[in-house]
């Protein structure tokens, strides 16, 4: 009874972190996601020539906090900025292009927290005469992320310890109960190995078993949420960002027997060394 206890409880503790970490995955996904369109915008000097904005890309490209650097012409801003504000009254700027001398690179940034450094360094780059960027957005895109880990590391390690504690109830009990066999195995010649393997593989079966449980229903879940959210919400598709329930299982699988076996083979040997003297 008190195996069928601690595999229900270790079920509904993998079961909150496979849900916990389904929610933060996706999390961290969007925020990537919405990173990738945090940009810095460098504007030139005037009378610049093409071959200096060339080197000042390729200097740019080779910053480690750099994922893409996007060459915008004046012509193609001047296209832009027409289909966007202006519509059927651009019509008047026929041959004209009042953004003349404002090509730029759109800077693309792998982590956006590092933003600070990169412009730091655009700032010492000769050639560039302005610098646009969003502090502001970095700066909630990295405390969103610092938030998210700080959070998971909390309810990683409390889920943890209450299932480690759990098992060690488990094993120590199932010894108290085994005493008695334990010191006749013990005066028939049973090393301290013959005697400890027994509480050590149900440790390790009570956390597999209490890992995949939770794994199937996490599984059903995850796959029903995503079909509800992308119809019923599907004018917020560009916002919502899922991943795939090949991706979140790809790495909670085996997470989550991690978790379990590692769990129970811990509890069951500390416990077993702290009650069993043999």
């Amino acid at each position: 009874m008190f195996s069928l206890a601690t595999i229900a409880t270790i079920a509904s503790c993998i079961f909150l972190f496979g849900i916990f970490y389904a929610i933060v995955v996706n999390v961290q996904y969007t925020v990537r996601e919405a990173e990738t369109s945090v940009a810095v915008t460098v504007f030139f000097d005037d009378g610049i020539s093409d071959e200096r904005i060339m080197e000042i890309g390729e200097e740019i490209n080779k910053r480690p906090e750099v994922s893409e650097v996007v060459f915008v012409s004046a012509d193609e801003a001047w296209n832009s900025f027409k289909e966007d504000y202006l519509g059927e009254y651009a019509d008047g700027y026929e041959g004209d292009n009042p953004l003349e001398g404002s090509e730029n690179y759109e800077i693309y940034m792998n982590d956006v927290s590092k933003q600070h450094s990169l412009v730091a360094y655009l700032e010492t780059v000769d050639g560039i005469r302005e610098i646009n960027r969003s502090d502001a957005t970095a700066n909630i895109l990295t405390n969103i992320n610092n938030i998210i880990s700080l959070v998971s590391i909390a309810i990683i390690a409390i889920l943890f310890a209450v299932s480690l504690f759990l098992i060690s109830t488990t094993v120590a009990m199932g010894i108290s109960v085994r005493r008695e066999e334990i010191s006749i195995m013990k005066l028939i010649g049973a090393t301290d190995f013959v005697v400890r393997s027994p509480f050590v593989i149900e440790g390790i079966l009570i956390g597999i078993i209490g890992a995949a449980i939770p794994l199937v229903a996490v599984y059903f879940i995850y796959t029903q949420a995503v079909d509800y959210a992308m119809n019923q919400f599907n004018v917020l598709s560009d916002i919502l960002k899922f991943l795939s329930v090949q991706e979140i299982f790809s790495k909670l699988i085996p997470i989550a027997l991690i978790l379990g076996v590692g769990l129970g083979f811990l509890g069951s040997i500390i416990t077993v060394r702290r009650h069993l003297r043999v």
